[in-house]
């Protein structure tokens, strides 16, 4: 192995998180102070609907990840859309929960289905 190899092998093994680093408390850095309770929101996350007291914040390339404590030993990292944390949707808002999905997603959907869509592939060909 060559030494630009081994450094750049023995660089990674230093960056990368261990198993235990996204449930660890100790990891948190969280003081009783600072704490308050978020509701998670999104409909699909285990946690739906409960409130959990949110220990810190921390940031990863996905953005901003708020850390909330399940229990004594467990801390869960989610996204502060997620949460009742984050201002909500004016979409959401203005229609008053009566849409199931923002415009923006209809659109997004509209173009995957169309690009998917076989009439258009034998178009293309």
């Amino acid at each position: 192995m060559s030494g630009a190899a081994h450094l750049r092998r023995s660089a990674a093994k230093r960056t990368a998180p261990s198993q235990g680093a996204c449930n660890s408390p100790a990891k948190a850095d969280y003081t009783v102070a600072s704490t308050q309770l978020v509701r998670v929101t999104h409909p699909f996350h285990p946690f739906a609907d409960r409130q959990l007291v949110c220990v810190g914040e921390r940031h990863n390339r996905s953005g901003k990840r708020l850390l909330l404590r399940i229990d004594d030993s467990t801390i869960c990292s989610v996204p502060p859309q997620w949460t009742d944390f984050a201002a909500p949707d004016p979409e959401v808002v203005m229609g008053r929960g009566r849409a199931l999905l923002r415009v923006v997603d209809l659109m997004g959907l509209a173009r995957l289905v169309e690009q998917l869509s076989p009439r258009r592939r034998a178009d293309d060909v």
